[in-house]
């Protein structure tokens, strides 16, 4: 088997740490993924920067792959309202302002905002995370 290339190691370290087999496909969106700083991004957002970069995946393929990659603890997903996800490289504890007349998503330091009196979980239940998103509108809007 070829070794890979120095640009392909780290993110096939990075998907082989996580138990992912590194297909073709998964290693295309995990370099566009994880090469550079964190970032949030939408499906659609990541289907459009594959094309670009002449990697040919479904948009199905790209959902498919944000999921297992969430599944994995590669990304954290983010859910900013019904139908409308974004996938986090950042996936230690943090949280989020949610720009809504951009649709940008922006990190708020998990140091920076303090939860206290939570209700106590159901029988049987724990808390996982507790996910803050910010709401924001620009002036003027």
């Amino acid at each position: 088997m070829m070794t890979a290339t120095r640009p392909f190691k780290r993110v096939l370290d990075r998907l082989q740490g996580a138990g992912l087999r590194p297909t073709r496909q998964r290693l295309g969106l995990a370099r566009l993924l994880f090469e550079g700083c964190d970032r949030h991004v939408t499906a659609e957002q990541l289907h459009g920067e594959a094309l670009s970069a002449d990697l040919r995946v479904s948009l199905a393929t790209v959902y498919n792959t944000l999921n297992q990659f969430t599944d994995a603890g590669l990304l954290r997903e983010v859910v900013v309202e019904a139908g409308k996800s974004y996938f986090d490289t950042n996936t230690s504890d943090h949280h989020h302002f949610f720009l809504e007349n951009t649709g940008r998503l922006e990190d708020i330091p998990g140091d920076h905002l303090a939860i206290r009196n939570l209700p106590a979980a159901p029988a049987g239940t724990r808390i996982a995370r507790v996910d803050v998103i910010v709401r924001l509108v620009e002036d003027g809007e």
